[in-house]
C-alpha cells in the first residue's frame, strides 16, 4: 500500500542541488512546508525545485531554515490543494507557529473531485500523524479541532454561499472606498441565524480585506480597518487568530465603544469596520460601559465609509441591545446599503425536525420529539445524571459543557456561586471566568456551568442546557410560559426606556438566550428543566419518540 513519505532538508541552494533529478516527486503534485522555529509556510506545486528557488529569492521565506516535502504517489492537484488549505487551517490551529500564508481567492478555492472523503480523512490523519511524530506540530488532531481559533480560522474552506458573500463584500468594499465627505457610509447587513456561519465568513473577509490593505496594486491599499464584538470571549479568539497570522494585528480589533471613543478623541475616521455579533451592540446610553450615544451601529457608521455588520434578532440579550425594526431599517436608509442573507446550518449536524424543533421550543410551542440518527437529543430527569453525561462525552470526544439560562444568582465579585436543582441534592458552579483562555477550551471547566456570555459565538461537540426557572409550562394552553421575575441577569432588562412592551421585550429576551444555548452543540443536545412541569411534559414526550 502506498504511503505518506515527508522528507526533510536544510532550506538553501546546497540542499536543492543534492536532490537527485531523477526523483518522482520532483515533477509530481506534492505538498510542502518552510519554517524556522517561530514561522511557517505551506504551499503545494507541481515543480518542487523551482518552487523553492522562487521562495529562496522572497525576502520574507529566506528567514526560514527547513524544507519538508509531503508526497504521496496517488496525489492529483486537486487533492494537493484541498490538503494545503487544510493544513493551513490545522497549523493555525496549533498555534506553534506564525503564518506567513495568505487566504484562498476565489480562483482556487478547494472543490469537490474523485475520492476526496479518502484523502481528506484517511490521508490528512497519516500526514499530520507523521507530524506529530516528527515534533513539526504539537497536538494531535482531536486537540485542534475543538479549539475556537480552528474554528474561527478565516483559511476555512468556504461554501458557494458564503463565498458568493465574501466576493460581494470585499467587491462593495473596493468601489466605495473612496466615498467623499458627502457621501453616505455604505452598510452591508449580513443577517443568518445561530449556526450559519457568520463568524467564519467575517473572519475571512477580515483577513482579505487586511491583506489587500497591504498591497500596492489594490484599491484598500493603505485603508484603515478594524472588527469589532461586543464579546470578550470572541475577541480573545480573534486577537489569538491575529497572533499568528502575518497581516492581523491584535491592534485592529476591539470592543464597539472603546473604538468609538478612541477614533471620536483623535478625530480621526476609519475605512472598513467588520462587526461581528451585530445583535450585542448597544441601541441606547450605557453610562456603565462608557457608552454616552444613542446607538452603537450608528455612531460606527459615522466612522467608517463602509460598515459590514452581521446580525441576528434572535440573539439579542439585552433591553440595551433590543433593537426595534424601525430602527434598524431608518438606519440602513440613512446609508446606501445592501442586504444578504445567510440560510444554511453548519454547526449542528441535524436533521431539518431537530433544528424545527429548537424553532418551535423558542417560540413556546412544545412538539413530539423528533429522532436522528446522527444528532443526540435527549432529556433528564435530573441535572446530577445530564452532568454525568456531558462529563462521559468530554471524555470521549472533548469539547462538552453544560450550560444554563441566566436563572440563578451569579455575581462577578469574584465569589463562587451554584446552580442548585434536584431538589436541593446536587449543584454545579457558574463558570469562573479567565482573562486569557476562551471558557469552554479550559479543561477544569467541565465541573461548571456556562452562562450565555461565556458560549455565544462559540460551538460545543455536545450541550447540556439547564433549563431554568424562568421557563416554565402550562398544560392547559400546552405551551411555554416564560416568567421574567425568575431571571437573574439584572444586567438584561436595564434600560426599558423607550421599550412599548417591557414584558413582551423580556420574554424575548430569556426565548432568545435559550435558542443560543440551545444551537450550540455540533452533535447532541441534553437537556434538563428545572419546572418539574415542564420536565415530565418532555420525558413524557421522550418516552412515546422512543417507543415509535
Amino acid at each position: 500500500m502506498n504511503t505518506v513519505e515527508i522528507n526533510t532538508w536544510p532550506f538553501n541552494e546546497k540542499s536543492l542541488k543534492s536532490i537527485n533529478n531523477k526523483e518522482s516527486y520532483l515533477n509530481y503534485p506534492v505538498i510542502y512546508l518552510l519554517k524556522d522555529q517561530k514561522e511557517a509556510y505551506i504551499g503545494e506545486t507541481v515543480a518542487f525545485k523551482n518552487r523553492m528557488r522562487a521562495h529562496l529569492k522572497t525576502k520574507e521565506r529566506q528567514k526560514l531554515d527547513e524544507m519538508h516535502l509531503i508526497h504521496y504517489e496517488e496525489f492529483n492537484r486537486s487533492a494537493t490543494f484541498h490538503l494545503e488549505t487544510k493544513l493551513i487551517n490545522y497549523f493555525l490551529g496549533d498555534q506553534k507557529y506564525k503564518l506567513q500564508n495568505k487566504s484562498q481567492t476565489v480562483n482556487n478555492i478547494s472543490h469537490n473531485y474523485f475520492n476526496k472523503k479518502f484523502y481528506d480523512r484517511d490521508i490528512f490523519k497519516e500526514i499530520w500523524e507523521r507530524l506529530v511524530d516528527q515534533g513539526i506540530v504539537n497536538n494531535e488532531q482531536h486537540v485542534i479541532e475543538n479549539r475556537d481559533v480552528f474554528k474561527l480560522s478565516p483559511f476555512k474552506e468556504l461554501s458557494v454561499e458564503q463565498l458568493e458573500l465574501k466576493e460581494k463584500v470585499i467587491e462593495i468594499c473596493e468601489q466605495n472606498i473612496f466615498r467623499t465627505e458627502e457621501d453616505k457610509s455604505f452598510l452591508f447587513l449580513i443577517q443568518g441565524e445561530a449556526g450559519t456561519g457568520k463568524s467564519v465568513v467575517l473572519s475571512s473577509i477580515f483577513n482579505s480585506i487586511q491583506e489587500l490593505s497591504s498591497d500596492v496594486t489594490s484599491h484598500l491599499c493603505g485603508s484603515e480597518n478594524y472588527l469589532v464584538v461586543n464579546h470578550d470571549e470572541m475577541l480573545k479568539t480573534y486577537k489569538s487568530i491575529a497572533s499568528k497570522l502575518k497581516f492581523l494585528k491584535a491592534k485592529n480589533f476591539d470592543r464597539p465603544t472603546p473604538l468609538i471613543n478612541r477614533l471620536k478623541k483623535s478625530g480621526e475616521k476609519a475605512d472598513i469596520i467588520l462587526v461581528d455579533e451585530g445583535h450585542l451592540l448597544l441601541t441606547r446610553p450605557d453610562t456603565y460601559n462608557n457608552f454616552t450615544d444613542n446607538n452603537q451601529l450608528e455612531e460606527l457608521m459615522k466612522l467608517a465609509e463602509i460598515v459590514v455588520v452581521v446580525y441576528d434578532e434572535s440573539q439579542v440579550l439585552k433591553l440595551k441591545s433590543f433593537w426595534k425594526e424601525a430602527i434598524l431599517e431608518a438606519l440602513l436608509h440613512q446609508s446606501d446599503y445592501e442586504k444578504y442573507e445567510l440560510k444554511n446550518q453548519f454547526r449542528m449536524r441535524a436533521n431539518e425536525e431537530v433544528i424545527e424543533w429548537i424553532d418551535h421550543f423558542k417560540n413556546k410551542k412544545i412538539s413530539p420529539i423528533p429522532n436522528d440518527k446522527e444528532y443526540e437529543l435527549t432529556i433528564f430527569d435530573s441535572l446530577q445524571k445530564m452532568h454525568k453525561a456531558i462529563i462521559e462525552k468530554n471524555n470521549d470526544g472533548g469539547l462538552s459543557r453544560v450550560v444554563s439560562t441566566f436563572d440563578y444568582l451569579h455575581k462577578k465579585d469574584g465569589g463562587i456561586y451554584y446552580i442548585t436543582e434536584d431538589k436541593g441534592n446536587y449543584k454545579i458552579p457558574w463558570n469562573i471566568t479567565d482573562g486569557k483562555y476562551t471558557w469552554a477550551e479550559k479543561d477544569s471547566t467541565i465541573e461548571e456551568a456556562g452562562s450565555i456570555y461565556t458560549i455565544q459565538g462559540f460551538d460545543l461537540n455536545y450541550v447540556g442546557v439547564i433549563l431554568g426557572p424562568s421557563i416554565t409550562y402550562d398544560k392547559h394552553s400546552d405551551c411555554l410560559v416564560i416568567k421574567p421575575e425568575n431571571y437573574k441577569d439584572v444586567g438584561a432588562f436595564a434600560g426599558i426606556e423607550g421599550i412599548e412592551n417591557v414584558k413582551q421585550a423580556k420574554e424575548k429576551i430569556i426565548l432568545n438566550s435559550m435558542n443560543v444555548l440551545m444551537k450550540r452543540g455540533i452533535k447532541g443536545l441534553y437537556i434538563y428543566a428545572s419546572d418539574e412541569v415542564l420536565r415530565e411534559k418532555l420525558l413524557e414526550l421522550q418516552s412515546a419518540s422512543l417507543k415509535k
